[in-house]
This record gives C-alpha cells, sequence and structure tokens, in this order.
C-alpha cells in the first residue's frame, strides 16, 4: 500500500533537488535482504528510516504515510540546521532555554566547518546550532577555529570542544554527550519511539515545575547509574500528561514526584523518592530489576535472604504487579505488520 506513495514522494524529491547526491530514495526487500534487516534492526513493515553521511538516524519517519507528508519531510530534512550570527552579541543571548552549540570559524569552506556542518545536521533535532565567521567570530578564535556549547541555564558555564574539529567521529561523539541528555523527557509524541528501543524505563513522574525534583533524580541517575546506560531508558514524564500510567500504579499527579520502572510486561514503584540519595539505592532497584528479584519479589514476596535473623518464616504472598501501561506506546499492529515479539523481562 505504501509502495506507489514513496515512489510518487521520491519523484517529487528528483524534480526538487535533481542532484542525486543531495537525496535518495531506496527500499530493501527484507525478505530476500534479511542480513540488511538483522544490521538495522527491522521489526516491522513499514519501516522508514533516514540516513545521512552514512549514518542511520536514531528518529525514523513515524509521519502521515501520504506523498505530500513524506515530500514535506524530505523539505524539512533538506533547511539548513546552522543559522549563522552576525555579531558576537547574538551568541552571547541565545534562549538558554534549549542547548545551544555555537562555531566560530575564520571561513565557511574549510574542512573544519564541514565537519561541524555534518554534526549538525545529524544532532538538529537535539540542539541549536549557530556560527559566526571572519571578522565577526575573530575574537573567539584566540587558538584557531573554536566550537562552544552553552547548556540550559543561564548560571550554567559554557564548555569549549578542545578536539581536532577535522576528526568527525571526536566531534559528533562530543557534541551528542552535550545534545542528547541522559535522563529524556517522554512524550506522546515520542514514546513509540522509545518504546521501539526495546530496553525498560526507569521514569520519574513529576510536576511539570517541579524542576527541583527532576535535578535530583538527573543528578542520582549520573552518579549512579552511568554505567547502566544501554540496558534501561533513563526518562522523565509530566505527571498530569500521564496520568493514566500513575493510575496503574495507584498514585495521582497529588503524590509526585514518584519513581517507577516499566519492563514492558510489568511496573514497578520506588518505594521512596526522598532515598534516592541514599547511596546506592536506586541502582539497587535497577540491579533487582535485571537480577529478577523485583519480578520474584512481586509474585512471592520478599526473598528468604532479606528476611530478618529471628524473624518467623510466613508463607509465600501472592502479588499481581501492575502490567506494563508504556507497551500501549509500542507500534500497532493497525498501522504495521510486527515481525516478532521483543524479549522483554
Amino acid at each position: 500500500m505504501l509502495q506507489p506513495i514513496f515512489e510518487e514522494a521520491s519523484n517529487i524529491a528528483r524534480e526538487e533537488f535533481p542532484d542525486v547526491t543531495q537525496v535518495v530514495f531506496a527500499r530493501v526487500d527484507c525478505d530476500q535482504h534479511s542480513d540488511i534487516a538483522q544490521r538495522y534492526r527491522i521489526s516491522k513493515y513499514p519501516t522508514l528510516k533516514l540516513f545521512r553521511n552514512g549514518m542511520m538516524m536514531k528518529r525514523e519517519y513515524r509521519g502521515q504515510r501520504s506523498v505530500t507528508a513524506i515530500a514535506d519531510f524530505i523539505r524539512q530534512q533538506k533547511v539548513d540546521p546552522i543559522k549563522e550570527i552576525h555579531s558576537l552579541e547574538e551568541g552571547n543571548t541565545v534562549d538558554r532555554d534549549r542547548r545551544n552549540i555555537i562555531g566560530y570559524f575564520d571561513q565557511k569552506d574549510s574542512e573544519n566547518y564541514h565537519t561541524f556542518e555534518k554534526v549538525a545536521n545529524i544532532l538538529r533535532d537535539d540542539c541549536v546550532f549557530l556560527a559566526a565567521f571572519g571578522d565577526v567570530s575573530q575574537t573567539e578564535r584566540f587558538s584557531g577555529d573554536n566550537v562552544i556549547y552553552k547548556p540550559m541555564g543561564e548560571t550554567v558555564p559554557d564548555m569549549v570542544y578542545l578536539g581536532s574539529l577535522t576528526n568527525f567521529d571526536l566531534t559528533y561523539a562530543w557534541a551528542q554527550d552535550k545534545c542528547v541528555p541522559l535522563v529524556r523527557e517522554i512524550t506522546f509524541e515520542n514514546g513509540e519511539e522509545l518504546t521501539e528501543e526495546g530496553i525498560p524505563f526507569l521514569i520519574l513522574f513529576h510536576v511539570k515545575e517541579d524542576t527541583e525534583s527532576l535535578e535530583k533524580f538527573q543528578h542520582e541517575v549520573a552518579r549512579q547509574l552511568i554505567s547502566e546506560k544501554g540496558s534501561i531508558n533513563f526518562l522523565h514524564a509530566d505527571c498530569e500528561k500521564f496520568r493514566h500510567p500513575l493510575l496503574h500504579i495507584q498514585k495521582t499527579p497529588a503524590d509526585c514526584p514518584v519513581i517507577a520502572i516499566d519492563s514492558f510486561r510489568h511496573m514497578y514503584v520506588y518505594p521512596e523518592f526522598r532515598d534516592i540519595e541514599i547511596p546506592g539505592k536506586l541502582r539497587q532497584f535497577v540491579l533487582d530489576l535485571h537480577s529478577g528479584k523485583l519480578h520474584r519479589e512481586f509474585h512471592h514476596g520478599p526473598d528468604p535472604t532479606d528476611s530478618t535473623p529471628g524473624q518467623e518464616e510466613i508463607g509465600e504472598v501472592a502479588s499481581n504487579p501492575p502490567e506494563s501501561s508504556f507497551q500501549k506506546l509500542a507500534p500497532s499492529e493497525t498501522r504495521y505488520t510486527l515481525l516478532r515479539d521483543r524479549d522483554e523481562l
């Protein structure tokens, strides 16, 4: 059903961008080329993925399946993500509610700037990129071309990139670390994408205005759980918008801040938010998920090793942990042909 729409959108792109090195539409028969499907973790049909400079982008196309929508998506992707600034004052008055990366270059036609362009195109949805050239940038180029990261928040100090700007991998790794936060916000817009990553969620539910709890959570995740990055997604969610998952674990926005794990089978609640600053406690909560302890204890009560010495043993306490709530945000069978079920904890 999508193939003729995809074909027509590609014809429009060819007309608007006749240079074949600018935009390429391609299709893969995954039955015939299962190795490619496995390499790019294709789990549903149709899947539309975007590549830039040979690198697969994390966000795939999930918009409307119409010629107009796909063509518009390509036009948006072709817009230059870098805004040129014409005075240092512009660089000093950027929106500090956003993450900003500013490049100061001698000239546009340089290897350093081309590397910056590649990085900006890949991270265009995560950071605001700006650039100054020539005389405008001169005072910021005391030791050559220079790139500065301006984090969110008026009082947070700027960070200077100290690596080689001709090294794309190094520049991209630095920018990605700055632009993609360790703790991301989950919304109804990105829920499907995050769910499809296939790893459990550790979620802080908080009132939108409660930035203090979010900062504490971010700090403790960075302090206790950095080694678990890749095995669990660290997220925060607006209590009001995600009332339903809260009700699922017998909580309301009045109980926020609340921390929970969604393993895509069950949801597990962290006992007390105030305990996250106890060294190792949040980490142990996550390790107990991976070891299966959370699942066992919900079904059978505390592990025998956790009982107090001398305490009289009691029979198993049957319990049914709440089922996953965020699994409902996963790709829908009404929109995709799903190829297989994901392994779940």
